[in-house]
């Protein structure tokens, strides 16, 4: 199968007030992308996601590690570069370009 390399991008926003800075994770079909503790206060993080994979359906979700200290939003999931869209459900949708000759 081929597989295609695509930028997927999100705004990832996460606030809190006091104690130890969260931790997050990113997972791409149940598949764990990232884990990160947030140190920022009244901003955002531009997440940039690649991902090389054969055509079809991915999901990307985020999760806060202890999600009584804090709340996490992610907004304007977006394809940065490569063949794909986001679909009707949110997902990133790889697809195989069509050769041109």
């Amino acid at each position: 199968m081929q597989t295609e390399f695509v930028m997927a991008v999100c705004d990832v926003y996460v606030k809190w007030k006091q104690g130890d800075p969260p931790r997050y994770r990113c997972y791409v079909n149940d598949e764990l992308f990232t884990e990160r503790s947030w140190i920022w206060r009244e901003q955002y993080l531009e997440e940039y996601i690649p991902i090389q994979a054969g055509p079809g359906h991915y999901t990307i979700r985020y999760e806060l590690v202890d999600p009584e200290y804090a709340r996490i939003k992610v907004h304007n999931l977006r394809v940065g570069t490569g063949p794909a869209i986001i679909d009707r459900e949110g997902r990133v949708q790889i697809y195989t370009p069509e050769k041109t000759e």
